[in-house]
């Protein structure tokens, strides 16, 4: 092999597109264009989603719902959850530490899903009724958050 006779893989390197000579290359004439209006134009723009001044599609349909971007500061931990934890006093570092509760998490809240039967005191952490009522059931005891 000499550096002379080195060339680009077959089909790694694509002709640029030259359009405006002559009919002979297929696309003389409007360029590939079409034939008038704003599209065919030097210049000829416009706004994304426009629909030549007919009611645009995202204006047609209803709007519909709406998602809180306060969701991604809350996290949700189940009763097994707290009875595979090793500690016994629960707070949001120790969730964040044991990987529970992503590290963005600000509140967190027990819901009442498994079983638990250990005996676990929670400091700053939220809980549903029923889950309370499990916590208190084995023993436990909830430190509200302020």
């Amino acid at each position: 092999m000499q550096i002379n006779t080195i060339k680009p893989a077959d089909g790694s390197k694509k002709e640029r597109r030259r359009v405006g000579r002559g009919i002979g290359s297929g696309l003389g004439k409007t360029a590939g264009r079409g034939h008038k209006g704003q599209k065919s134009r030097a210049g000829g723009f416009h706004k994304v989603g426009f629909e030549g001044g007919q009611m645009p599609l995202q204006r047609r349909l209803p709007k519909r719902g709406f998602k809180s971007a306060q969701l991604k500061y809350n996290g949700e931990v189940t009763l097994a959850d707290l009875q595979t934890l090793a500690v016994d006093e629960i707070d949001l570092a120790a969730l964040k530490q044991a990987g529970l509760v992503r590290s963005i998490v600000k509140h967190v809240k027990v819901v009442k899903s498994g079983e638990l039967s250990r005996k676990v005191m929670l400091k700053g952490i939220g809980a549903t009724a029923g889950a309370k009522a499990a916590i208190e059931a084995a023993g436990g005891s909830l430190a509200e958050q302020g």
